[in-house]
C-alpha cells in the first residue's frame, strides 16, 4: 500500500515538473517571437525570421517562376503540334 501510494505521488510530481518546465520554455519562445515579428523595422513579416526565411522565400519564388515558364512552354507545345 505504501509503495503504491508513494510511486503514484512521485509519478504525478515528475509529470508536473516536466510539463511545467516545458511549458515555461515554450512561453518564453513565444514572447521572443512576438517581439521579433511585431517589431516595426521595415522588414516584411515573411522575412523577419532571418536567413532561413529569405532562402525559403527565394526558393519558392524561383520554383514559381520556373513552374510558370514550364506551363507556358507546354501549352505552346500542345497548341502547335509538330508536323510529321
Amino acid at each position: 500500500s505504501f509503495k503504491q501510494g508513494s510511486s503514484t505521488g512521485l509519478q504525478q510530481l515528475s509529470r508536473r515538473t516536466i510539463s511545467s518546465s516545458a511549458r515555461r520554455q515554450v512561453d518564453n519562445m513565444v514572447k521572443e517571437k512576438q517581439k521579433l515579428f511585431q517589431a516595426d523595422n521595415g522588414i516584411p513579416v515573411h522575412l523577419k525570421g532571418g536567413a532561413k526565411d529569405a532562402i525559403l522565400y527565394r526558393l519558392t519564388m524561383a520554383l514559381t517562376v520556373f513552374g510558370s515558364g514550364f506551363v507556358v512552354y507546354e501549352l505552346l507545345n500542345a497548341a502547335m503540334p509538330k508536323k510529321a
